[in-house]
């Protein structure tokens, strides 16, 4: 990454309990305040859950039950290969119900690259510090002949062994808690925990009970308590470290990672590290009444630089290695986890490649690995393949990479893995491959009714990977016979249009609809959403979708009608349940825009394809006003891997990716009054708005290093050249600006002469 000289500490203004208001009924981000570094292989979160509950920590809680490394990418796709540390005064306890804690937030402190808390009960003060492949922990105790510290390994068929000489504790955890994918054999998190001060005492945990004899522990829930003298105000260290190879790589990352530093030393890297990827984006609007935009906008920062985890580890001689969750055995170079592309193809991946391509490289080096060891490219992993979602967006990654330029990618991999995923489902999960690929390529569509569930949302994100396929392998010169079949098939989405309801719908074998359609149920064909969400999953094509709706005024009505409606909905294909999305986008006073879910995020930026583009800027204004706030609730509904906080950036920067390959940037209405952006090469992009406040939310007109810009988008090149981007900001909408065809970005059907049929269908009324 380019060198930024650091004029201020951005870590500030970072607020890692945004969002961590959640139950399961209702979700306000789903994210734990995590302590960790940039991409980090381990997070670290305080832990309020009591019975390895998925909600691990929970704003409303009381008790603090352990400090605690963990892998969940989200509480729906559980943790894996985790453990904490808790310490306490007085006698032994183990389970969490008996060694939990009060505490208060008024006594709490969360950072990206710190934590700490006091326990009330026990009248200490916890910390802890990480680094990527290990933690610092710094305990305060009062005077106690019984001070301890709880590590518990939780259960299946962990591993725990003292060695009191060496103040040392090590262990493995095994667990794997997601659908679908069973962990290899020998899936292990094995860790190293090396106190400052000698053991008077210890005792290991096996199953129910404490044995004071035995000096190791293994099978079901393991875990050890051990026990210091200390006078009051002493503070006693646990350094840590993990690896999912082995003990010795363990003690290798320790050595490397942690060595003999101070808790300062170790906190102050941290911060540094974490400054250096946010003072890359500069704020420079420092009005007060904005102050709780900046804090939003580099918490958003902060949630898209967690992930992918790095999974691999650097041995000995400083090479990388990793542990392969797909065939158990240890490999060479790279590898990145807990990403879900279903999620993230859309703007938090894109960001990476437009802003540091760097760093992606090394990401699709991954990308690249996991195809050559499991025989697919990933699609939700974490940290093997799990059954989650739908699509093979993989292509839209890959492909969005390839155009951006990260440089070194292994095209000729990548595009055996693509290739091979546009015609092969998955014999075990329906969430890689792609289900139902025989009847799409036979069909033009997956039907509805051959068992394979959520079928038109499937077709539609099918399409557009398709049309991804096809622009790389036209760069790539693939066969004429190659590149015409998947410019076909990159219509597909025309297959689903329902004429009688202007809509996308699912249809069966024999070509019918549904004779019950009713857009406004939820699941069935579509994917956590209904017929009104997924419509505009045309991501490649919005002026083919425009024609087939009838062109831009039946388009544009279509696009308001979403928000003009109510939140009604119907969930009979949950059996009646209100599954938490549905909850999320009824509460929320946005009509049918779910923007708690993912499929519908780009579709205020559709208005840039009509003669009405200022709408766009009025619906992102309102959005990035009303449902994002730096609070425990700040977010509308799932975060999910950094893409709702992508949203958040991308916007608040006044620029949009709804089709990640093609280059443009569809323009909507910036934030803030001005932002400063170091790119790669150290160049400086100043996004300018002087007249922006909460009033002027309308773009007047746009210049590009003093030259008008009257179309509604920005190319990748116009960003990556530098300058300034002045968006003049008014308080009504320039009805004549980007009004005409060729101010609109890029469609697929205007590129290939293949404009979705003659026929204009009438306009639907609601």
């Amino acid at each position: 990454m380019a060198a930024v000289a650091e004029e201020r500490d951005y870590t500030r203004y970072v607020l890692p309990m945004v969002g961590t208001d959640n139950e399961f009924i209702l979700s306000n981000g789903n994210v734990l305040p995590f302590a960790a570094r940039p991409w980090g292989m381990n997070h670290w979160t305080p832990q309020t859950a009591v019975n390895c509950e998925p909600w691990q920590y929970v704003y409303d809680a009381t008790h603090i039950t352990g400090l605690k490394q963990t892998h969940q990418p989200s509480p729906w796709g559980g943790d894996y290969a985790m453990f904490s540390l808790m310490p306490t005064v007085g006698p032994m306890k183990f389970r969490e119900e008996e060694r939990k804690s009060w505490f208060s937030h008024k006594a709490e402190e969360s950072k990206p690259h710190c934590y700490r808390v006091y326990l009330a009960d026990y009248d200490i003060t916890a910390e802890m510090t990480p680094s990527s492949r290990g933690c610092l922990m710094r305990f305060t105790y009062p005077q106690s002949d019984a001070a301890n510290v709880v590590i518990d390994a939780f259960d299946e068929d962990s591993y725990v062994q003292v060695i009191p000489e060496e103040r040392k504790v090590i262990g493995y955890t095994t667990q794997y808690y997601h659908s679908g994918k069973k962990a290899p054999d020998n899936f292990r998190n094995y860790f190293v925990i090396v106190f400052d001060t000698p053991f008077e005492e210890f005792a290991v945990w096996r199953g129910n009970g404490f044995d004071r004899k035995a000096r190791e522990a293994q099978g079901g829930r393991t875990g050890v308590v051990v026990r210091f003298k200390t006078r009051r105000g002493q503070q006693v260290q646990a350094r840590i470290a993990s690896s999912f190879i082995s003990y010795e790589q363990a003690e290798i990352s320790l050595k490397r990672e942690i060595g003999e530093k101070s808790f300062e030393t170790l906190c102050e890297e941290g911060r540094r590290a974490w400054n250096d990827c946010l003072s890359r984006f500069r704020v420079k609007d420092d009005r007060l009444d904005d102050l709780d935009n900046v804090r939003m906008f580099y918490t958003a920062l902060y949630r898209m630089f967690l992930y992918p985890r790095e999974f691999f580890e650097y041995d000995a001689a400083g090479q990388m290695i990793h542990y392969s969750p797909f065939t158990g055995e240890v490999c060479p170079g790279r590898m990145h986890t807990d990403n879900g592309y279903w999620d993230t193809f859309r703007a938090a991946r894109p960001f990476f490649d437009l802003f540091f391509p760097d760093w992606h490289a090394g990401y699709m080096e991954s990308v690249a690995n996991t195809f050559r060891e499991s025989g697919w490219l990933p699609e939700w992993v974490s940290p093997g393949h799990i059954d989650a979602m739908i699509g093979s967006n993989s292509a839209s990654v890959i492909a969005s990479a390839y155009f951006a330029g990260v440089p070194g990618m292994d095209m000729e991999t990548l595009w055996e893995g693509m290739y091979k995923m546009a015609y092969h489902a998955h014999p075990k999960l329906s969430s890689v491959g792609r289900a139902g690929a025989e009847a799409y390529d036979r069909l033009g569509y997956v039907p509805n009714d051959i068992g394979v569930k959520e079928s038109a949302a499937r077709t539609l994100e099918y399409a557009y990977d398709d049309y991804c396929v096809l622009k790389v392998a036209e760069a790539l010169g693939k066969s004429p016979e190659i590149i015409d079949t998947f410019r076909k098939r990159a219509l597909n989405y025309r297959n689903l249009f329902h004429r009688q309801f202007n809509l996308m719908a699912g249809k069966d074998s024999s070509g019918r609809f549904r004779p019950d359609f009713n857009p406004l149920a939820w699941g069935g064909d579509f994917t956590e959403g209904n017929s009104w969400h997924y419509t505009w999953s045309v991501f490649h094509d919005p002026a083919g979708l425009a024609d087939l709706m009838g062109g831009d005024r039946a388009f544009i009505r279509m696009l308001d009608s979403v928000f003009e409606q109510p939140p009604v909905f119907d969930v009979s294909n949950y059996g009646g349940q209100v599954i938490h999305e549905v909850r999320e986008m009824q509460i929320m006073n946005f009509g049918q825009y779910a923007h708690g879910n993912q499929p519908i995020q780009h579709m205020i930026y559709l208005y840039d394809w009509t003669s009405e583009p200022w709408k766009t800027q009025y619906h992102v204004r309102d959005v990035l006003a009303r449902l994002y706030r730096p609070t425990p609730d700040g977010y509308c509904g799932d975060e999910d891997n950094g893409q709702t906080s992508a949203w958040y950036v991308f916007s608040a920067l006044g620029i949009y990716p709804v089709n990640p390959v093609s280059g443009e940037y569809a323009i909507g209405s910036p934030l803030f009054r001005e932002v400063e952006i170091t790119l790669p090469d150290g160049k400086i992009l100043t996004i300018s708005a002087p007249e922006n406040d909460d009033r002027n939310r309308y773009v007047d007109r746009v210049r590009v290093n003093g030259k008008a810009c009257t179309v509604n988008y920005l190319t990748r090149e116009q960003l990556r050249q530098g300058g300034t981007i002045e968006f003049r900001m008014a308080a009504e909408p320039n009805t004549k600006r980007g009004v005409d065809k060729a101010s609109r970005p890029y469609s697929f059907s205007e590129e290939y002469g293949a404009a979705a049929g003659s026929e204009q269908a009438p306009a639907a009324s609601f």
